[in-house]
This record gives C-alpha cells, sequence and structure tokens, in this order.
C-alpha cells in the first residue's frame, strides 16, 4: 500500500478528485508545454458537475491559451477523466496527455509511473495488518512510524493542525456559500447557539456538527482543508477529533496517533476498492471518512486491534449504498449535512465496537470489497453525475 501522506493531503475545495486532481494535472502539462494552445477535454462525472466543482475555472486558472470543453461520453476506465492536448501556432498537435483523477488529489497519467506508486506498506489488506501488529505486539500508530519512517509524525501533526486552522476559519464566516443554491453558513450558528441546561448528548449533537460544517463550508468556498479522504467528505474526521480532544482533554500526541490509524483504515479502502464518488458513490467519500473517523475514535481511547477494526467496520457497513448526488454539481447539498452526520456515525460505531466486539460475524476487508462491488453497481446517476437522486428531484426556485 502506498503512503499515507497521499491519503492525507492539504488543499483548497471544492472538491478532491474535481479540482485538486485536474489542477494537479495540468501543471504538470503545462511544465511539459509551456507556450502552446492547449485544449481539455473532460469526461464522465468531471464533465457533469465539472461546473459545480470549478474544475473548468481551475485549469483556466493555469494556462495563458486554454479551451475546456465539456464532453458527452464515458470512458471505461475510471469516470473522472481528463485529455490534454496542445497545438503549436500551425495548429498541429505537439503534445497528449491522459489522465485519471482516481480520488483524494490522486491522479494516475496513462502509460506512466510515478513515486506515488511506490509502496510504503507491505501487506495488502487489514486482517495482514492486524496480524503482523499481534505478531509484533505493536498498535497502529507504530506499525505506521516502523514504515513511515519519523518524520510521519511531525506529517501528521501539521495535518492536524491544518484540521483546526480550517475549523476556526469556518466558524468565524457568516453569510452564504458561493453559487445558485445560496447556502447560509451555519456551522457559526451551531457553534453559538446555547441551550438553558443543555443534556450533554445535545450539546455533544451541536459541537460535533458544528465543526463538521465548518471544514465542509470551508471546503464549498474553495478555502483550505485536508483530504480524510478527500475534500467532500473533508469534515467527518476533524469533527470527531476536535470534539474528543475538547471533552477529553488529549493532547496532540494522541491526536497524531489517532490520525495514523485512521491513515490505515483509509489506505485500505482506497488501495482494496475506491475513495472516488464518482466511482463508487458517496459511501466511497464520506462513509470512508466515518469508518476512518471511527478507527481514530478507537485509538484516542486505546481500543483494542479487534475493536478498532469493528468499529471501522460499523462505520462503513452503515454507508453501504449511499448515492452521490450532489445538487447543481456542488458540494454543499446533501454533503455538507452528510459530513455531520457521518461524524456523528462515527461516535456511537465506537460505542458498539467497545461493547459488542466479541460477537461480530463482519471483517472490515469484507465490507471494503461489497462497498466496492455495490459502488460498481450502482447506475451512473447516482456516482456524482448530479443526474439521479435530489440532484435531480430538487428544482432551482
Amino acid at each position: 500500500m502506498k503512503s499515507i501522506k497521499e491519503l492525507y493531503k492539504i488543499g483548497k475545495g471544492p472538491s478532491s478528485s474535481h479540482t485538486m486532481g485536474p489542477e494537479r494535472a495540468a501543471k504538470i502539462f503545462k511544465s511539459r508545454y509551456p507556450d502552446y494552445k492547449v485544449r481539455v477535454f473532460l469526461f464522465g462525472s468531471l464533465s457533469l458537475t465539472g461546473k459545480g466543482h470549478l474544475t473548468d475555472k481551475i485549469i483556466e486558472d493555469i494556462f495563458e491559451d486554454v479551451e475546456v470543453i465539456f464532453s458527452s461520453d464515458f470512458v471505461d476506465r475510471h469516470p473522472n477523466t481528463l485529455d490534454f492536448h496542445a497545438y503549436d501556432k500551425e495548429g498541429e498537435e505537439v503534445g497528449y496527455m491522459r489522465v485519471y483523477s482516481v480520488g483524494g488529489g490522486t491522479i494516475h497519467i496513462e502509460g506512466e509511473t510515478y513515486e506515488e506508486s511506490i509502496d510504503v506498506f507491505p501487506h495488502q489488506s487489514f486482517k495482514e495488518i492486524m496480524t503482523y501488529c499481534k505478531e509484533e505486539r505493536i498498535r497502529l500508530p507504530e506499525y505506521v512510524a516502523r514504515f513511515e519512517g519519523a518524520d510521519i509524525r511531525a506529517f501528521l501533526l501539521n495535518i492536524w493542525q491544518t484540521m483546526q486552522d480550517s475549523i476556526k476559519e469556518g466558524l468565524s464566516k457568516d453569510g452564504h456559500l458561493p453559487g445558485e443554491l445560496q447556502v447560509v453558513r451555519k456551522a457559526s450558528q451551531l457553534h453559538q447557539k446555547r441551550i438553558k441546561k443543555e443534556p450533554t448528548e445535545i450539546k455533544e449533537s451541536r459541537l460535533v456538527s458544528a465543526y463538521a460544517f465548518a471544514v465542509n463550508e470551508m471546503n464549498a468556498s474553495g478555502g483550505t482543508i485536508v483530504t480524510a479522504p478527500t475534500c467532500g467528505a473533508s469534515g467527518t474526521m476533524p469533527a470527531v477529533l476536535r470534539y474528543m480532544q475538547e471533552r477529553h482533554r488529549f493532547d496532540d500526541e494522541d491526536v497524531i496517533d489517532a490520525l495514523a490509524t485512521a491513515g490505515i483504515i483509509g489506505n485500505v479502502i482506497k488501495h482494496n476498492a475506491s475513495i472516488s464518488g464518482a466511482e463508487a458513490g458517496c459511501q466511497a467519500e464520506v462513509g470512508s471518512a466515518c469508518s476512518m473517523a471511527a478507527a481514530a475514535h478507537a485509538e484516542l481511547f486505546d481500543l483494542s486491534l479487534d475493536q478498532i477494526e469493528y468499529a471501522a467496520e460499523i462505520a462503513l457497513e452503515h454507508h453501504l449504498g449511499l448515492t452521490c448526488d450532489p445538487i447543481l454539481g456542488y458540494v454543499q447539498i446533501p454533503c455538507i449535512e452528510r459530513n455531520a452526520v457521518a461524524a456523528l456515525r462515527a461516535i456511537d460505531a465506537c460505542g458498539l465496537a467497545y461493547f459488542l466486539s466479541d460477537s461480530r460475524k463482519i471483517s472490515f476487508d469484507l465490507v471494503v470489497d461489497t462497498m466496492f462491488e455495490t459502488g460498481k453497481d450502482m447506475p451512473a446517476n447516482y456516482r456524482e453525475t448530479a443526474c439521479g437522486g435530489l440532484a435531480k428531484k430538487y428544482q432551482l426556485k
């Protein structure tokens, strides 16, 4: 499996696959053909929801002379495909590059191999990882450090600081999110709202939701966030970690351990299935984020490997079949609320795992495989094309 540095990326929203990936691809192509006219074709989900995700804008910001074309075609290998063509002054094609934006800001260039394809971890499944950890008598954060190297903790501390900055900035803003939907920012309202004699469970729901809203509102407005594992699912993990640190006084070293554990969960999903909504629906994005957050929560409380696995499994299992149907292609409705719900579900999943891990029947690896198969079985309308579900039913007033 790859480094978790490929999973956690710092960048600007609103979409890791539709904004960060194409931006990265465009910069590579420009470095190869700096002074040519460029034509970029967007296919599949990139074409159908590219306007709402600002795909064309991010590409136009990079090239001086570029035409972005929204194609009606799908490419079999991946729904997030874009082709770059470079032309000389006579109109002759001098360069071509096909790119697949596979989720989380990661890109694959057809016919090429990059450093990101180098495996860091020798194990391919959670079962293999857990067996190794038990034999070596180590926990998942130690497993991560063993194969990533000593600098991984500094990397994860920077990730955590960026997550906190996203929450802080998101909570400070009011008004509306950009775009035709004119969605009202709600993070500040949730955070500041006070209920007389507020029950603990209501306060938890309010604060966790406020933190998730804060990050996802930052993402939706093009702010800086961390893919965890994607931009569209970037609010779930920070919300759980921030709330748990506040309530239980965990220090940053504890949170770094939790991020390492969550990174392994996300890596297993990315390696064996997908974290792309265009490929497997929102179960692959918010479902994966919920699974990572549940594992992180379990790590904070020093739960056993079996309990961590069960928490991650419960969280992903109960997102199976979740569709990706962003209204008008914006990462706003239902995406923002969905992150808050997933954060709360992650906390509940960890609670169940604490009590019931000795009676479970389903492994995490089995649910990952099931999620990917379910995603492949979904009609394309429900995989980030804005052609089905809420995206189809909603009428802009």
